[in-house]
């Protein structure tokens, strides 16, 4: 008797496992005509394909949190370097038997900003707890950049609370590998950064952002350039760490210089403590 087909049957696994026997076997990859496109990483890796690989970029990350019910974020930048409480000790310690002077320094520096991290942290629990009993529509997910130091530290504290959040790791020589604190099916890694600049905007309803360096600063501003020209809606803009940002951001200057309004420096609000930060977000969508 001829066997019943499957609709749902796919048959295109058997092009990827293909191509996974090869690589098992240690061939060399090299470009093969007679593979299928879609299964031929010579080809994708190609200059002229990089559209593709942009379109893949923003396609997989969108799906997989769809079906997670993952619609609102409240996205969380800062330091990769900042480390908690516990491990900044260790830091110091280790730093100290090492004898090397500048290390030493580089690590207590590091150390005296562990209360960020502790921070971030309680932050990412307030965030999970708030949603752990609301209907989906109206849910509030972590998003992160997917890294060590505050990253993880949201992550973890989301994490603690029982709750879902996002990490969007992208590859960098310098970096870590993602933070355990994420779902491994929401944690994703980037090529682009465009891309994953744009899953930042795609879901935030809020930008909570952290001390940190030349990273932070980009996305900080990427946010505010798109909410102040109106190419993204309003959203809370929250520094935490007002000493931090207030030494670094000498926005009343700009005014004075005639480059921004006096309005734009409302976009931004200042505050020190994981609580004032999530009830200037509930207050601004009367949550």
């Amino acid at each position: 008797m001829e066997q019943k087909q499957d609709l749902s049957v796919s048959r295109l696994a058997n092009a990827w496992a293909e191509l996974q026997a090869h690589a098992r076997e240690g061939n060399p990859l090299e470009a093969d005509a007679s593979r299928l496109a879609f299964a031929d990483p010579e080809f994708l890796l190609r200059r002229e394909t990089r559209g593709i690989r942009f379109q893949l970029e923003l396609l997989k990350p969108d799906l997989e949190q769809q079906a997670h019910g993952i619609e609102n974020t409240v996205v969380v930048f800062g330091s990769a370097r900042f480390r908690s409480e516990e491990d900044s000790v260790l830091m110091v310690a280790e730093a100290e038997a090492g004898g090397d002077p500048e290390l030493i320094d580089r690590a207590k520096k590091l150390a005296r900003n562990a209360h960020y991290y502790e921070s971030a942290r309680a932050f990412g629990k307030l965030v999970a707890q708030y949603s752990e009993t609301k209907p989906p529509e109206t849910k509030l997910f972590i998003c992160t950049g997917g890294g060590p130091g505050i990253m993880q530290a949201a992550n973890r504290g989301a994490h603690e609370a029982g709750g879902l959040s996002v990490g969007l790791a992208i590859v960098l020589p310098m970096e870590e590998a993602p933070n355990p604190y994420v779902p491994p099916e929401l944690s994703f890694k980037f090529h682009y950064f465009a891309l994953r600049k744009m899953h930042f905007m795609m879901r935030a309803k809020a930008l909570v952002v952290f001390p940190g360096g030349f990273g932070t600063l980009d996305e900080l501003f990427e946010v505010i350039t798109l909410v102040q020209t109106r190419k993204a809606k309003p959203v809370p803009i929250i520094l935490f760490g007002s000493s931090y940002w207030k030494r670094l951001l000498n926005t009343e200057m700009l005014v004075e210089e005639g480059v921004i309004s006096p309005n734009d420096l409302k976009l931004l609000q200042y505050v020190d403590d994981p609580q004032v930060a999530w009830d200037l977000i509930k207050g601004f969508y009367r949550l």
